[in-house]
């Protein structure tokens, strides 16, 4: 307490901060702001108590939480719906997608055999034609080979008979062919 005491009269002997007394600057102290306030709760609290204005303030502030949590959890209801779609639809697409793979790798596979297969026919014809082509020469080489041995045998018998044949002989050859033909002459008139 002494203290106390002590320190109110040490305010005296401090010259440049005045003396001990009311401060009438109304700017500088918390009067105005005072007045302001308890004036706007008298102005709009008429007829209302201070607590049921806070009872007020408190129970719209409440409803507004409760609202705002209401609107969260249905965001968070049509975001999860949204999401199971979305997972519905991805499972959907992932099976479509399986399934273009698994056609894809049958189309793939039956256009392999559909080329060997045309392949195989191609190769198969190719021999065909190898086969007619080799009969075709050999049957034109065996021709071939038949006229030269008919010629040689041709000649041989003409050098025979030209060795063999002496003038009468083949003046009677003669004779008995223009008989013949004169003969053939004779019936087709």
């Amino acid at each position: 307490m002494k203290n106390v005491t002590d320190s109110f009269l040490s305010l005296s002997h401090w010259p440049s901060a005045g003396s001990f007394g009311f401060n009438i600057d109304i700017l500088s102290t918390n009067l105005i702001n005072l007045s302001v306030v308890l004036g706007v709760l008298l102005f709009f609290g008429k007829g209302v108590c201070a607590g049921c204005l806070l009872s007020d303030l408190l129970d719209n502030r409440k409803q507004r939480i409760l609202n705002t949590i209401r609107n969260s959890e249905e965001l968070r209801e049509g975001a999860i719906e949204q999401l199971e779609r979305a997972r519905a639809r991805l499972r959907q697409v992932e099976k479509e997608a399986d399934q273009f793979r698994v056609d894809g790798y049958s189309d793939i596979e039956r256009e392999k055999l559909n080329l060997i297969n045309s392949t195989y026919k191609i190769l198969e014809q190719l021999e065909n034609y190898k086969n007619e082509t080799i009969q075709f020469e050999q049957q034109r080489t065996i021709n071939q080979v038949r006229q030269r041995v008919f010629q040689q045998a041709l000649r041989r018998a003409l050098g025979i008979l030209n060795s063999c044949l002496n003038n009468e002989l083949h003046l009677r050859t003669i004779n008995a062919n223009i008989n013949m033909l004169g003969s053939i002459k004779e019936i087709t008139d």
